[in-house]
C-alpha cells in the first residue's frame, strides 16, 4: 500500500493476485441467462429491475461454473468501455455456494449514513477478470451478469473478508455508470504560487523533487496549498474518486519517500480519510487538470510516529500533486 494511504479502500476488495491485464479470450458470453432448471452458470441465477437500482435476485441452484460466462441484461447507449480506461461502477457480489450477497455498493458500509455508491475502476492489470469480463466492451449505461469461477473471481485465496471461499464461485452483476477520461497531465492556466513555496524541480517535463533553497530550515507548521496551474475540469468533490500523479518528499529533502510519475497513477475516494488529512483538505474544491504544491505539517500526515525510515516523526511533507480527474 502507498505511504499516502491511511486505510484500505472499497476497491481493494476488486484486486486479485491472479487478475491479468486482458480481458479474457475463453469466455462464454450467453445471448440470455438460460433456463432455470439448469443448475450451471448463468442459468443458476434470475435477475430482475432497471439500471441503477438494487438488482432483484433469485437463485435457481447453486452456481457452478468452470469458466467465465457474462450475459449483458440492459444494453446501454453510452461510449465502449475499453481496456486502461476508468468506468464508474455500481456493483453487486453474491457467493454462488452459500447464495448469499456478499458487496453492494448500494449496501451502507457499517456505521454510515447512505449507500456506499458507485466505485470509479481502472480497467487495467490488478483488477478482477470478472469485473473486466463485465465491462471491457459494454457501453455506458449496460448491466452485465457475470458468473466466474474462484480463480477468476478472487484468485486461489478466495475473498475472507466478504465471506468468499476459495472453491466459491461467485455472482457479479455490474452497472456501468460512467467512463471518467483521465488526463495524461495538468492542464489549464499556470499560476504564481506564493512567497515561501518550495520550487518545484522537473526533468524533460516531469517533476523529480523540490529546491528549498532560500527557504527556513525550519518546517512552516501550518497547511498551505499553492496552485501551480488552475485545471480546467470539473471541481472535485467529497465522496468521489480522484485519480492523481504525485511526487512527495520530507521539507528539506533532497529525494522522495514516494511517487507515481513513470508509473501508475494513484486513485483514492477523497474527503473520507482514506488519506492523510491534507490531501483531503488540499484536493476537495479544486478543479481537475490542477498541479498543486501541498505543505503538510505533521498534525495532517503522520504526527509524531512518522512513516518508516522515509518519513521521521514530527515531519513537515511536500507534495506536488497533479489531479487527472473526479468522478
Amino acid at each position: 500500500m502507498r505511504r499516502i494511504s491511511a486505510a484500505l479502500g472499497t476497491l481493494a476488495l476488486l484486486a486479485t493476485l491472479a487478475a491479468c491485464g486482458d480481458k479474457p479470450a475463453d469466455t462464454a458470453n450467453a445471448a440470455d441467462q438460460g433456463d432455470p432448471s439448469d443448475s450451471k452458470g448463468l442459468a443458476a441465477v434470475s435477475v430482475a429491475g432497471d439500471f441503477g437500482a438494487v438488482p432483484e435476485v433469485t437463485w435457481n441452484n447453486k452456481v457452478t461454473t468452470d469458466k467465465l460466462a457474462s450475459t449483458t441484461l440492459i444494453e446501454g447507449e453510452g461510449d465502449v468501455v475499453e481496456l486502461g480506461d476508468t468506468a464508474k461502477l455500481d456493483l453487486w457480489i453474491g457467493n454462488g455456494f452459500t447464495q448469499q450477497v456478499a458487496y453492494s455498493t448500494w449496501d451502507k458500509d457499517k456505521g454510515a449514513t447512505k449507500p456506499r455508491g458507485a466505485q470509479s475502476v481502472e480497467m487495467s492489470e490488478g483488477v478482477s477478470k470478472a469485473i473486466l469480463e463485465g465491462v471491457v466492451d459494454h457501453t455506458v449505461g449496460s448491466r452485465v451478469l457475470v458468473v466466474a469461477p474462484p480463480v477468476d473471481a478472487f484468485g486461489d485465496q478466495g475473498n475472507a473478508q466478504l465471506g468468499i471461499g476459495n472453491a466459491d464461485d461467485v455472482v457479479f452483476i455490474i452497472d456501468i455508470v460512467s467512463r471518467i477520461e483521465v488526463l495524461d497531465g495538468p492542464q489549464g492556466a499556470p499560476q504564481t504560487p506564493p512567497a515561501g513555496t518550495p520550487k518545484l524541480v522537473e526533468t524533460d517535463g516531469t517533476p523529480t523533487g523540490f529546491d528549498f533553497t532560500g527557504l527556513p530550515d525550519q518546517a512552516p507548521t501550518k497547511f498551505s496549498n499553492a496552485v501551480l496551474i488552475k485545471g480546467d475540469g470539473d471541481v472535485v468533490k467529497k465522496d468521489q474518486t480522484v485519480t492523481v500523479n504525485y511526487l512527495g518528499v520530507v521539507w528539506g529533502g533532497t529525494q522522495p519517500f514516494d511517487q507515481s510519475f513513470g508509473k501508475s497513477p494513484f486513485s483514492t475516494t477523497i474527503g473520507v480519510g482514506q488519506v492523510i488529512k491534507g490531501w483531503d483538505l488540499g484536493l476537495v474544491g479544486q478543479t481537475v487538470g490542477s498541479r498543486l504544491i501541498l505543505t503538510i505539517p505533521p498534525g495532517m500526515a503522520y504526527g509524531d510516529a512518522g512513516s518508516g525510515e522515509a518519513i521521521p516523526p514530527k515531519s513537515t511533507l511536500v507534495f506536488v500533486v497533479d489531479i487527472l480527474s473526479a468522478g
